[in-house]
């Protein structure tokens, strides 16, 4: 390729209609324009879910699920193919080609519901259906614009490894194959509208990267072809300082590092997929959260150093919807394998283990996980310690869903004094107690375990002790809006 291009990322609510999908081409068309463009769809709003839906109901032998999913996405693509496409051959020929991946869904499901068994393998074909057919409404629609645009499936492009359902990419093959298909399509000046969310194992078998992986599909294109950046379109301007339904006043942030944005969505911000940043971070390609909706916004551009602010807080970030598991016991102290037996048992739950701690005497070891992964865990743990639970070396596990992870992130904390201080201090003056504390070396974040009905209490203080809500100082705005203006 002579030029760079462009990797751009469509959500599920900025494909979420054919209104959509039509701003949509015109952004990707403007930006065509200037230099080679991929563009990278979900599936449109809602779809995947539904998809799933009818794979879970047609395990459990429900034999209409087929045909009702069938029915429902076809009226559903094919009101936007009316929108959008003009010629009534060109309108024949997209419904056609719709049609045959509604057809293979119908096939899939209809199957399962005869053996009564989902396999991931199979889930896998389902639910990528809605990305599927997403591309081919992009695609179509920049031809009716004018541009040279073909729809182009992920399985010829990301190689993974064999882990249906959240498969892993393998950089060298992936690099080799997405450049062998796209670098000519490029050097003809058409536009790729590539499937989000998936992939396939070398010898072809498709595979899917886990829910939200449309973005961290867009980043690995990115780093395979050497993007000169990558832009997340969604349906918010931006990271920001907080969740905006906890913070009213919360506003964008302009520019975070790499590893902020990765500690933002680990400690559950919903704009970036958490593995979305893995692939670009060695090669520093920029990446950009903007909003659809709002083209014109700048959005955060997410960099190696982000912009340091004097503060060292850049943002508040919370979780809920997770589990508290304590184990404990005065027994536990000095017996080895306390540790490796618990996560030992996590794992084998395949449970995603978000913040560990333990106390000073060793007498307790505790841990928070989704609260959807909490009930197979406490199983396993107990079968790991059966024994000792039965000699009262480990006297409880206990369980408590009534929590909130609350996450105070920032680069700089790690060279600013004070930051933990400042956090006890005004959580201390509300009255707010703090069952578990924890903060990696890497000091990106301290997080801080709460009562789930004092979370919005406790984002709120702690965003409004460290001045989120406020305006950047005159030298730090002078200082963004320079960074910003050298891109």
């Amino acid at each position: 390729m002579s030029r760079n291009p462009q990797v751009m990322k469509f959500g599920g609510t900025s494909v979420g209609n054919a209104e959509c999908i039509g701003r949509a081409a015109d952004i990707v068309a403007r930006a065509a324009s200037e230099g080679p463009v991929i563009a990278v769809v979900s599936a449109m709003g809602g779809v995947t879910n539904r998809l799933i839906e009818a794979a879970q109901g047609s395990a459990a032998g429900d034999m209409e699920a087929a045909g009702n999913i069938a029915e429902t996405l076809g009226q559903q693509h094919q009101g936007a193919i009316e929108i959008l496409i003009g010629d009534a051959g060109r309108r024949a020929q997209l419904a056609s080609e719709l049609n045959e991946i509604l057809e293979e869904v119908t096939s899939l499901c209809r199957g399962t519901a005869l053996l009564r068994e989902l396999t991931p393998r199979t889930l896998d074909a389902i639910s990528s259906a809605g990305e599927r057919l997403s591309a081919r409404l992009l695609a179509s629609t920049l031809r009716e614009l004018g541009l040279n645009s073909t729809a182009v499936e992920a399985t010829e492009l990301i190689v993974t490894d064999n882990h249906s359902g959240r498969a892993e990419p393998l950089m060298g093959e992936t690099r080799e194959r997405a450049t062998a298909r796209l670098s000519p399509m490029l050097a003809e000046g058409s536009v790729p509208v590539v499937t989000g969310f998936i992939g396939a194992t070398i010898d072809g078998r498709l595979t899917t990267l886990g829910r939200g992986g449309s973005d961290y599909s867009a980043t690995i294109l990115g780093a395979a072809l050497d993007a000169k950046e990558i832009i997340i379109w969604t349906d918010v301007d931006g990271v920001l300082t907080a969740d905006p339904r906890l913070v009213p006043e919360a506003r964008t942030l302009q520019e975070i590092s790499y590893n902020e944005a990765a500690e933002l969505a680990y400690f559950g911000a919903k704009v970036l997929h958490p593995k979305t940043l893995r692939p670009v971070s060695e090669a520093g390609i920029p990446v950009w959260i903007r909003n659809s909706f709002a083209p014109e916004r700048n959005g955060t551009k997410i960099t190696a150093t982000g912009h340091p602010t004097r503060r060292g807080v850049k943002a508040i970030t919370a979780m809920s919807n997770v589990t508290l598991i304590t184990i404990g016991g005065r027994g536990i102290v000095g017996l080895p394998g306390v540790a490796a037996k618990t996560f030992t048992a996590a794992a084998i739950a395949q449970a995603n283990v978000l913040l560990i701690s333990q106390s000073s005497s060793g007498n307790d070891i505790c841990f928070i996980l989704d609260s959807a992964d909490a009930d197979r865990t406490v199983a396993e743990l107990r079968a790991a310690f059966a024994s000792d639970l039965a000699h009262h070396e480990v006297e409880h596990i206990n369980v408590n869903a009534d929590i909130a992870v609350v996450a105070v992130v920032g680069e700089r904390m790690r060279g600013t004094p004070g930051i933990a201080g400042r956090t006890f201090s005004a959580l201390g003056r509300r009255g707010i107690n703090i069952i578990a504390i924890a903060q990696g070396s890497s000091e990106y974040n301290v997080s801080l375990v709460v009562e789930a009905g004092q979370m919005r209490e406790v984002v709120q203080a702690l965003h409004s002790e460290f001045g989120l809500q406020k305006r950047a100082s005159r030298f730090e705005s002078t200082e963004s809006e320079s960074a910003l203006a050298s891109v």
